[in-house]
């Protein structure tokens, strides 16, 4: 079956959650927060052209440090893998934990400046064709390259929390196409992303599909001598 490569766009509303003004008030609206918006400050910062921050890989830590100018807290909060939690319970409780930490080392609640406060947000994710189709593993190798960064962000991030196996959609096909693909999936599998731009994954699956291809190429030439 071939698999027919999306892209996407994220249209960004308000969550429906007061805003904080200082971390207190952080750390409370976050017990209630819709897991959405949690996602939304997380994961979808990524794909988010606004968000060019390389120092910090989510909102709350970007807050922090920006506005708050706690650098410690900050840095704490970039350490957080959402994609290393079960589930946004347990995500939730790591971000409160540490804002209580934090708060009980404090002897002044830092405030953020006026009209700095954190803005709860979440936001729908808009699919769209692109009109490539694979066929095969090969396929996959040789367009890698020319994929969108919303397309790699749509198949290899966002697919974790899609699917019910929490996988990326490149390796779920590659396994369904009866290829020898198990050192390639092995090799996606280990990709550590979540500390990367979308531009620095794409180059990472460019680099470990082109190299799986050349091998791949080599073998077959050997089998034919």
């Amino acid at each position: 079956m071939g698999f027919a490569v999306k892209d996407c766009t994220l249209i960004t509303r308000m969550a429906g959650v007061r805003e904080a003004l200082n971390l207190r008030e952080l750390e409370e609206r976050v017990k209630n927060c819709p897991d959405e918006s949690l996602f939304h400050h997380f994961c979808e910062t990524v794909i988010r052209p606004t968000f060019d921050y390389p120092e910090y890989t989510n909102d709350f830590a970007l807050w922090a440090g920006a506005e708050l100018r706690d650098k410690k807290l900050a840095e704490r909060l970039s350490l957080i893998n959402p994609y290393k939690t079960e589930s946004f319970d347990e995500l939730r409780q790591q971000l409160i934990d540490i804002l209580q930490e934090r708060l009980g080392e404090i002897d002044h609640i830092p405030w953020a400046p006026k009209g700095r406060a954190f803005q709860f947000m979440q936001a729908a994710t808009v699919v769209f064709d692109t009109g490539i189709v694979l066929e095969s593993a090969g396929d996959l190798c040789t367009k890698m390259s020319e994929f969108s960064l919303g397309s790699i962000y749509y198949h290899f991030v966002e697919a974790r929390r899609r699917t019910d196996s929490h996988a990326d959609d490149f390796t779920a096909w590659l396994l369904e196409t009866g290829e020898d693909v198990e050192d390639l999936v092995a090799s996606l599998r280990m990709i550590d992303f979540y500390f990367m731009t979308l531009a620095e994954l794409r180059s990472t699956l460019t680099a470990i599909t082109s190299n799986f291809m050349k091998n791949y190429q080599y073998g077959k030439n050997i089998t034919k001598l």
